[in-house]
């Protein structure tokens, strides 16, 4: 509580004493003892800043030495006001004294409000009574009397901290939480705050209580302690509590030492090491259990097989200067699954990617460079697909715009090199084609491409982009052969020999033709887009490696694009052609519309998305036909809060849905919703054999002023299964927030370490988080 507004109340304080030395300067108080309390009390304000004082009437008394500025005191000083009815100061015995109805407003908007304030001219002792203070961010607190010793320590009386709001029927109700203690004792020789008696309470009911606590003030940036513990639930783990423990080693490194109980797994040790350099900082993090009950896991999967499990991580990133950065991030655990099992926030991802890094990062160029090692986190004993994935070593790319134009046009470039190894093949039959996304040993790749484009605008105001690219590509291929693997077979003409050269010429021209359209309540903005690019047919297609293109989704987002493969191993060859139409209307009463369609076309050549492809990248993909499928998409929203938004491909012939998303929400102050189809048509040959669909639901109901229930829902249609779900309580105010979830995710696969989770979230603003459970509590996690 006080640790909070520590440096509040000191602030404040040190404000309103500089204010009154300040008036006393204006009243022929002696002019050192003005330069000596300024020097004292450093008031954070401009040397040339000047003060304002208002008052009913000054008096300077003589005899007694007091200077007095009577009724109505205003002071203005550097931003800073007060008012008073009665500011004193005392020449004799040195004291200043603010009397009745103090109040002080900081240039941050900070207020303190006293009965009276009476302090010594060296500021080394003083005395504030009834002290309340208001912040800028709504926190305030409350003291019977406040009380400065020996100029370092700052002691309050009987205070209480809240950081919410009075209740405006009623304001001497409680708020929801507030912390009370008997004493705050701030000592600026020990730069702490220490709180004697103290507790929480809840709705005016205690519900903490502390005999003491000691923390760092505001002058300390670090200070070792327990941190707030935090507590889950998890089906195979049991009920456990964690007890974080923050170290400061020195002013550069720190430790966070995390000790987490578990009542079916017994105890788990969780320490993470940081060190800040000056160029960067470097995070090592160790983690280790010995699982009490690994029986508890389903049988045979790498949970359940081992008693000692553990992790080591590392992570870094430093700046060699203000352009290129270097940094990896590596982890090495015990088996593959550890880490994710035990929801180590950072390290608990499906896949958790190794890899190192220098990067660079210019005006008009970019520079990467990595190697990476794929860690696949499931509970697969045997480690299969981690075994099956590629390693990196490096992956090079490198981007550049030339800094003048060459024809008037824009020159740029794209530099890839790619050096991979796997030690395992990585083939399947899906539905009887055989598919090869990995083949074990050693390729290398370099790729160099050129473009140049430049935009003319016709008198009509056509918008026409002539475009001219070249592409190399050199490999060193060490790879086994698609046939040479026992059970599957390969029709493509696979490449065997040790090195291949391939290249590809392209130009092409586009041409839009924004047309603008006006009524009186709307604007309309309608563009036909046309794009030809003639080129030769893809060269070695079928017949190399395949690694970085595999994943491919032809939709309205790609319709436009001159090579629609997601990488650098497949290279659109053939004359092809795409037309469409872009689309974006806006009314004045609100609502909005947006939408594109078109088609793309094999003019001539190979169409290369029917062509042999060691996953079958091109088929059924849409683009396999001289004409392609139908893509489009679009969206309205409107003023009333509904919004609805699809994305299709539609069959060329039959006008079947083959892929799309339908999305439709609506949301008010008091209600939110959305709801989302999604359809895969079968792609066997592409690893897909059936159908899939699938609807995701959530919303959020506010009720009761600050609380809310949300769910969420997500059925598998196919497989007539709900494969997640999710629904939770939620109360939230400007000082409070509470939410508890209840997440249940289904694994097909039935090698989930844990299949439902519980979780909780209790925030007091200012205070700090009560986490309770390893669930994400957040009304969108099931998605």
């Amino acid at each position: 509580m006080a640790a909070g507004n520590r440096k509040i109340v000191r602030k404040q304080l040190v404000a309103l004493l500089a204010g009154v030395a300040l008036s006393t300067y204006t009243c022929s108080v002696p002019v050192a003892f003005a330069q000596d309390a300024l020097q004292n009390i450093k008031p954070n304000v401009p040397a040339e800043a000047k003060m304002l004082l208002s008052a009913n009437e000054l008096v300077y008394n003589k005899d007694a030495e007091i200077v007095s500025a009577i009724g109505g005191v205003q002071i203005n000083y550097a931003g800073y006001k007060m008012v008073s009815q009665r500011v004193e100061y005392n020449q004799k015995t040195g004291r200043l004294m603010a009397l009745g109805n103090v109040e002080l407003v900081s240039p941050d908007g900070n207020r303190m409000y006293a009965d009276k304030l009476d302090v010594t001219d060296d500021f080394a002792n003083g005395f504030i009574n009834s002290l309340r203070i208001e912040t800028a961010d709504n926190t305030r607190l409350v003291a019977e009397s406040g009380e400065r010793v020996s100029g370092t320590q700052m002691i309050l009386n009987k205070g209480v901290y809240t950081a919410c709001l009075p209740c405006a029927e009623n304001p001497q109700k409680p708020p929801f939480w507030q912390v009370k203690a008997e004493r705050v004792i701030q000592n600026g020789e020990k730069h702490t705050i220490r709180l004697e008696r103290a507790r929480l309470e809840l709705l005016g009911h205690p519900i903490a209580y502390v005999p003491w606590l000691e923390v760092p003030d505001n002058t300390v940036k670090r200070k070792s302690g327990f941190l707030f513990p935090s507590y889950t639930s998890a089906q195979n783990l049991g009920f456990g509590v964690s007890v974080p423990y923050y170290y400061v080693i020195s002013p550069s490194m720190d430790a966070t030492v995390t000790g987490t109980g578990y009542t079916s797994q017994g105890f788990l040790l969780d320490t993470e090491f940081r060190q800040r350099f000056e160029n960067g900082t470097h995070t090592l993090r160790i983690a280790g259990i010995d699982q009490m009950s690994p029986d508890k896991f389903t049988a045979g999967t790498s949970d359940a097989e081992k008693d000692f499990r553990g992790v080591v991580a590392s992570k870094a990133e430093f700046k060699v200067n203000p352009r290129w950065t270097f940094g990896w991030d590596v982890m090495v655990q015990s088996d593959n699954n550890f880490a994710r099992t035990y929801e180590l926030k950072g390290l608990n991802q499906t896949t958790h990617t190794n890899q190192v890094y220098l990067t660079g990062l210019g005006s008009r160029n970019y520079f990467d460079l990595r190697s990476f090692y794929f860690d696949v986190q499931d509970a697969d004993s045997a480690n299969v697909a981690e075994k099956q994935q590629a390693i990196v070593y490096p992956v090079m790319d490198y981007h550049f715009v030339a800094p003048q134009p060459l024809a008037g046009g824009e020159l740029s470039g794209n530099i890839n090199f790619t050096n991979i190894s796997r030690t395992h093949n990585d083939a399947y039959d899906v539905a009887g084609f055989d598919r090869f996304r990995g083949l074990q040993g050693q390729t290398s790749r370099l790729t160099g491409e050129l473009e140049w484009k430049r935009t003319f605008v016709t008198p009509a105001g056509v918008l026409i982009t002539p475009l001219l690219a070249a592409r190399g590509d050199a490999l060193a291929l060490n790879m086994d052969s698609p046939n040479s693997i026992s059970g599957f077979s390969y029709g493509g003409d696979y490449d065997t020999s040790d090195a291949a050269t391939r290249g590809m010429i392209t130009a092409g021209l586009e041409m839009r033709y924004p047309i603008l359209a006006t009524t009186e309540n709307s604007t309309h903005l309608f563009e036909p887009i046309v794009q030809v690019y003639a080129r030769p047919n893809e060269s070695l297609a079928g017949a190399l490696p395949n690694e970085d293109a595999q994943s491919f989704v032809f939709d309205a987002t790609n319709l436009f694009e001159r090579d629609k493969f997601s990488g650098y191993d497949r290279i659109e060859g053939g004359t092809r052609a795409n037309v469409g139409i872009q689309y974006t209307g806006t009314f004045d009463n609100g609502y909005k519309l947006h939408g594109i369609f078109g088609q793309s076309y094999q003019l001539g050549g190979q169409n290369s998305f029917d062509t042999y492809d060691l996953v079958n990248v091109g088929a059924d993909s849409g683009l396999e036909h001289t004409r392609s499928d139908y893509v489009g998409l679009g969206g309205i929203e409107t003023p009333q809060g509904f919004a609805f938004a699809a994305s299709y491909r539609l069959d060329e012939k039959s006008f079947d849905l083959r892929r799309g998303d339908l999305t439709a929400g609506f949301q008010t102050d008091v209600f939110q919703s959305q709801l989302l189809y999604t359809h895969v048509s079968a792609q066997p040959e592409y690893g897909f054999t059936t159908d899939n669909d699938e609807v995701q639901a959530r919303a959020t109901v506010k009720f009761k002023d600050y609380w809310s229930i949300f769910g969420g829902v997500a059925y598998d249609l196919h497989n007539n299964v709900v494969s997640r779900q999710m629904v939770g309580l939620s109360y939230e105010d400007e000082c409070t927030i509470f939410t508890i979830a209840y997440t249940d995710k289904r694994d097909l696969s039935d090698e989930s370490a844990s299949d439902w989770t519980i979780g909780a979230k209790l925030t007091f603003r200012t205070l700090g988080d009560l986490n309770l459970g390893s669930g994400d509590v957040s009304n969108s996690s099931i998605y």
